[in-house]
């Protein structure tokens, strides 16, 4: 018997590892990421927080069982697959459940009012469709799994190339995640202008007829409205921007996977219909872009961001300048409150006696 011959992990814990996967892979790249030992990791080790490394010393342990327990293909395609759950059909989910739960407090805190509510008078009331847009955002967001899966299978097993996505043992460093990052989000900003715009709004487009009378038919945006649309809209407005940046730059699968929950948080909130976003200037300008794009027949704000459409001039209303200048102001704000706090509450300088 070979006493040096590594156990192969059993099938409980794979399962668990593939459980597990989409909230560490969140949690450890981006403790090295976004935090400062994240530098002293890269440039001066000996210095370097000892918690960030053991984190990604277990990440990578577990990352290498998971990449040597399973196929390539699995992983890939069940943590894809966690990731949108995660991330988006059960925050959707759970916002659905708000919203129909307590409609009087969920009306105060939507943009439109009850007009906003899945379930109000004007979605319909009682015969209201909502049921009908969940299935549908959630069917799409597997086909989009499928048609991932469809290229990697495409590749590999019939072409005999190397997979779309990058997929091994080894990690990513963290600059190299955020230059990824920056460049897939900056591509699928570009890319959705484009399809947006001349494919699914374009009198000659044979799509425009699909994508108004499926998605433009909604009332007001919650977040399944995201991805519900005509299967072959879905393709062209949200899979192909998402996916074909990280096909082009060839992107290592956690930092696909990283992506992917990006912009699974940003469908999450940006078509959540509510007024209060964890963050005022990106999440807050772009719900509002999107609902004004939803609600105004779609003549303008095609672009994800809205960075492209304050370029080529087809922002509605207020734009991505606006927005900073919005929070510029409220942060002067701030200041000027805290500023004067502070000074009311000095106590004057006691005089010294002679």
């Amino acid at each position: 018997m070979n006493l040096f011959q590594s156990a192969q992990p059993s099938l409980l814990d794979r399962l668990w590892l593939t459980i597990r996967y989409p909230y560490d892979v969140i949690r450890n790249p981006l403790d090295a990421l976004l935090s400062v030992p994240a530098l002293s990791f890269l440039l001066i080790p000996t210095f370097s927080s000892y918690s960030t490394s053991l984190n990604l010393l277990f990440f990578y342990v577990t990352w290498s069982t998971l990449i040597l327990s399973n196929s390539p293909l699995k992983v890939e395609v069940l943590g894809t697959l966690g990731i949108r759950v995660l991330f988006y059909i059960a925050p959707a989910l759970g916002f659905l459940v708000f919203d129909s739960a307590v409609p009087n407090l969920a009306a105060k805190v939507k943009e439109h009012g009850e007009k906003a509510l899945p379930t109000g008078e004007e979605q319909g009331g009682a015969k209201s469709r909502w049921w009908q847009v969940a299935l549908v955002s959630t069917g799409n967001v597997l086909l989009g799994v499928a048609m991932q899966m469809s290229v990697e299978l495409l590749f590999t097993k019939i072409l005999h190339i190397r997979s779309a996505l990058k997929i091994s043992t080894s990690l990513p460093m963290p600059w190299g995640i955020a230059i990824d990052l920056i460049r897939g989000l900056s591509l699928r900003e570009i890319l959705s202008y484009i399809l947006h715009r001349y494919v699914l709004h374009h009198p000659d487009s044979p799509l425009t007829d699909y994508h108004v009378r499926w998605q433009h038919t909604i009332a007001a945006p919650y977040s399944f409205v995201a991805n519900y649309d005509h299967p072959l809209a879905y393709a062209v407005r949200v899979f192909l921007p998402t996916y074909l940046p990280a096909l082009l730059f060839r992107f290592h699968l956690l930092t696909y996977h990283i992506y992917l929950a990006i912009v699974s948080l940003e469908e999450t909130f940006a078509y959540s219909g509510y007024n209060v976003l964890p963050s005022g200037l990106i999440l807050g300008g772009i719900a509002r872009r999107q609902e004004r794009h939803l609600l105004g027949e779609g003549r303008g704000n095609y672009s994800c961001l809205g960075v492209c459409d304050f370029v080529a001039g087809t922002s509605l209303r207020e734009d991505v300048l606006d927005d900073v200048r919005e929070v510029a102001e409220n942060h002067n704000v701030q200041e000027k409150v805290k500023g004067r706090a502070k000074k009311a509450g000095r106590k004057p300088a006691s005089r010294s006696r002679s």
